[in-house]
């Protein structure tokens, strides 16, 4: 079993550098989450998690997305978009339509198909995320969820301080 950067401070007295152990706990409990969501995804449904992601955004939007509207949601380039949208196009998910305000754009719209199989998918991945959380009782996860926000607004500010200090 492969031993993460959290358990190789361990060894390392309390006190030591408490940030960094905390920056750690969070990012080996993301990536603990996102592996275990990654192979269930792949074995029950043959989808890998960006292109959930993907159906996911769409599901939102019933009218479509542009390519550039889905990169600018995802956060991606648009060049792993186009690559996302053909793939997930030849599963029957999605189609492209021609924007009727852009004739140089395309819409990404799912298909019946693919709101029915997102249905599905979505109901078993919240069912997943429950029980990878189940250790948590509802006080906890209040709890932890303020202490999130807390830390995020925090790093919102450092980030806004850094950006405006550049300028």
């Amino acid at each position: 079993m492969a031993i993460d950067a959290e358990t190789r401070l361990a060894h390392q007295p309390r006190d030591s550098r408490p940030e960094l152990r905390l920056w750690l706990r969070l990012l080996t409990c993301t990536t603990m989450i996102e592996r275990e969501i990654r192979r269930r995804l792949a074995e029950r449904f043959q989808i890998t998690l960006p292109r959930f992601d993907l159906l996911a955004q769409l599901d939102k939007s019933p009218e479509g997305m542009t390519l550039g509207e889905i990169s600018k949601r995802m956060m991606v380039t648009n060049g792993n978009v186009t690559g996302l949208v053909a793939r997930i196009a030849e599963q029957g998910f999605v189609e492209r339509r021609r924007d009727v305000s852009d004739g140089r754009a395309q819409r990404i719209v799912m298909t019946p198909e693919g709101h029915e199989q997102f249905a599905r998918m979505a109901r078993e991945h919240g069912a997943w995320v429950r029980e990878l959380l189940a250790g948590l009782d509802p006080t906890e996860r209040d709890v932890m969820m303020g202490l999130l926000a807390k830390t995020k607004a925090g790093v919102a500010r450092a980030s806004a301080a850094r950006e405006e200090a550049e300028d």
